[in-house]
């Protein structure tokens, strides 16, 4: 439920989501406050990137409300939908770079929805991004086959902020990085949310990441949310499944990690 005193800017209610017979979601609500980072976990088969995509439009729920910044995604005209889509930005796994375009061209991609943005402009905001992504300025001369899979996923996240979104969607931002290359993309993260004011929705199975950076911890369980809440509170949480995966011997060493003065 709504917690008085901040402002949700997603809220989900009575979600389904299947496929055919398979139930994925039933029954789920969800609240997400504006500037907060929302780590999102659950085991395999639970639908954390379903509810991505639920939220994101791109996944009709069967059944529910999702109401984005006051529009209910769902029931939204197209000129509604289209505004709404404006104010937020997806990154998917390994960036979903589009292959025939530099990574200057892939950020551009939403500019080009901006009636009367002159192409120097664009250009210009382009590089603006790739630069607050962390990636060197001639990496957007650069296709995404020449780059690392860190740089592609910087590069991602770089078109994810293209129309300076107020909430941005990541789906495993940190996936198959090396730690060093997790840890410089976690902090980046916390950065860009603490100074632009970013609303984050992240779906992660990255306990070190949940640690560094999350405000707070939706665990998905049992087709719904099953407990939102700090990581301490989830530490306290009386679930075989929250309780394994939060006290485990890697839960242990993020854990440990993550305490001041550790190296």
């Amino acid at each position: 439920m709504a917690v008085p005193g901040k402002e949700a800017v997603i809220s989900l209610r009575g979600i389904r989501n299947q496929f055919g017979s398979h139930v994925v979601h039933d029954g789920l609500d969800l609240d997400v406050y504006r500037g907060e980072i929302l780590g999102v976990v659950g085991g395999s088969g639970t639908g954390k990137s379903v509810l991505l995509r639920s939220i994101a439009g791109l996944q009709r729920p069967a059944a529910g409300s999702v109401t984005v910044l006051g529009t209910d995604v769902r029931t939204a005209d197209e000129d509604a939908r289209r505004a709404l889509e404006a104010r937020w930005g997806v990154m998917f796994q390994d960036g979903a770079l589009f292959s025939a375009l530099n990574v200057r061209e892939n950020v551009e991609v939403p500019m080009r929805a901006v009636p009367g943005l002159d192409p120097g402009i664009r250009r210009a905001l382009a590089d603006l991004k790739i630069s607050m992504s962390g990636l060197p300025y001639l990496a957007g001369d650069k296709y995404p086959s020449e780059l690392s899979g860190g740089m592609r996923k910087r590069a991602g996240l770089a078109r994810a902020l293209a129309l300076d979104p107020e909430i941005v969607f990541l789906d495993e931002p940190t996936a198959g990085l090396d730690p060093i290359g997790a840890a410089d993309f976690d902090t980046l993260i916390k950065e860009l949310s603490r100074s632009l004011g970013l609303t984050v929705f992240l779906v992660t199975h990255d306990l070190d990441t949940l640690h560094a950076i999350c405000d707070r911890i939706a665990v998905l369980a049992e087709k719904k949310v099953l407990v939102t809440g700090t990581m301490a509170q989830m530490l306290e949480v009386d679930h075989p499944w929250v309780h394994e995966y939060f006290h485990g011997p890697r839960a242990r060493a993020a854990q440990d990690a993550a305490k001041p003065g550790q190296v």
